[in-house]
């Protein structure tokens, strides 16, 4: 507390976010010293918190600062990030461009320079899974947003199970396992 409190000074917004139920207005209550906020106990099945808050409510602290209360955030998604993950990743995509192939995913193609690069150590793999972590959220925004890229994305995986669907009645018919 005393942290956060030092962070709390005039003239500054601080806005508490999170999930419903994780403490944010017990917080502000602490915060102010007093109980402004209504908060509910953690239910005794699974001591999980409870969605209290239902509107955003800004206090005055007494030190000064600002501090919005939220309701709980039932969803966080990135929104347009690609020239983000290229600057923040500049490192990959450097090496990318030496990759044999333009399209290579960096998974096992053939003269792929992110690969080598991990292989030398040169490269973290925790960068690589990141920065292919917020890659597939981007994708998944996308397609969240896009009815075209939805419908695109769901005639492909239609394909592909058909397909795994044909391989298993094959292996039935020829009497594999």
């Amino acid at each position: 507390m005393e942290e956060l409190e030092a962070l709390l000074s005039p003239g500054k917004t601080i806005v508490l976010l999170g999930s419903s139920g994780v403490g944010k207005s017990t917080l502000v209550n602490r915060l102010l010293h007093e109980e402004m906020q209504a908060t509910r106990p953690t239910r005794a099945s699974d001591s999980k918190g409870r969605h209290t808050t239902t509107a955003r409510q800004l206090f005055r602290l007494p030190g000064g600062a600002l501090l919005m209360d939220t309701p709980g955030l039932r969803e966080f998604a990135l929104w347009n990030v690609d020239s983000g993950i290229s600057e923040t990743f500049a490192d990959i995509e450097e090496l990318a461009r030496d990759c044999r192939f333009r399209d290579c995913t960096h998974g096992g193609e053939p003269g792929c320079a992110v690969r080598a690069a991990l292989e030398s150590g040169a490269l973290d793999e925790g960068r690589v899974e990141n920065r292919k972590k917020l890659e597939r959220e981007q994708e998944f925004q996308r397609r969240k947003m896009d009815p075209e890229a939805a419908h695109e994305y769901k005639t492909k995986v239609s394909r592909m199970m058909r397909g795994v669907r044909e391989k298993y009645k094959r292996r039935e018919r020829d009497g594999k396992q």
